[in-house]
């Protein structure tokens, strides 16, 4: 059983997707608006769905105050679906997006998805420590942790995902299309292109010293990217 934490302000949408979610074994954490949603994402949360608009704290706003805390997957419930509104929610953490009207269909197949990925690399714990060694970075693949010059650095489920398939394959070029079908485990879309360079741009802003001149996760103009 997996313990899931679900905001939005309307209790009928509530309602719904608890007895959902509880009908396929989880326990269902819920909260009525963002505020609320920040104050309860603690450790013990596997997943985290958020509707976009609630009043006061949107699910976004929300998105990056529970980033400060929790590497746990987002996933965002919302009526809009052009790209510019995708990419606000990704830079602010969010690892996918569910466009209403939603089948229950698609919500489960969406929640199993990303708890399963988020589980299995959760669960590959080494019995010895595992470091990767990168300049200024040590990432320890037993643990999920990354240090940048001795301190800690909270990644995203995807971000981190991101980098050690680059770090472990180094000098190895990924287009976003491999990142894509690697990580999220998903066919590669058109629109999967921008979801790749979000998370790209948010590991840089994390890591990089000049994000804009970037010497860890490098560009290969026309191909990809890649870590030296």
């Amino acid at each position: 059983m997996k313990k899931i934490l679900f905001a939005d302000d309307d209790p009928e949408i509530r309602e719904v997707v608890r007895i959902l979610l509880t009908r396929e074994g989880h326990e269902v954490v819920e909260a009525v608006n963002g505020i609320e949603a920040v104050e309860k994402a603690d450790h013990t949360i596997d997943l985290i769905i958020l509707d976009v608009m609630m009043p006061g704290c949107s699910g976004v706003e929300a998105c990056g105050e529970i980033r400060k805390k929790s590497s746990a997957p987002i996933l965002f419930l919302t009526a809009k679906s052009k790209d510019r509104d995708k990419e606000e929610g990704f830079a602010a953490g969010g690892d996918d997006y569910l466009v209403k009207p939603f089948s229950s269909v698609e919500l489960k197949a969406r929640v199993n998805a990303m708890l399963r990925r988020y589980c299995v690399y959760k669960g590959k714990k080494g019995t010895e420590r595992e470091v990767i060694s990168l300049p200024g970075l040590e990432i320890f693949a037993d643990t999920e942790e990354v240090n940048k010059n001795g301190e800690r650095v909270l990644l995203t489920d995807i971000e981190y995902r991101i980098l050690l398939l680059l770090a472990e394959n180094r000098k190895k070029t990924y287009t976003t299309q491999d990142i894509y079908e690697v990580v999220w485990n998903e066919p590669f879309l058109f629109s999967s292109n921008n979801t790749v360079m979000v998370h790209i741009r948010n590991l840089r802003k994390k890591l990089e010293d000049d994000p804009q001149n970037p010497r860890c996760i490098r560009n290969v103009w026309g191909k990809g990217y890649r870590i030296d």
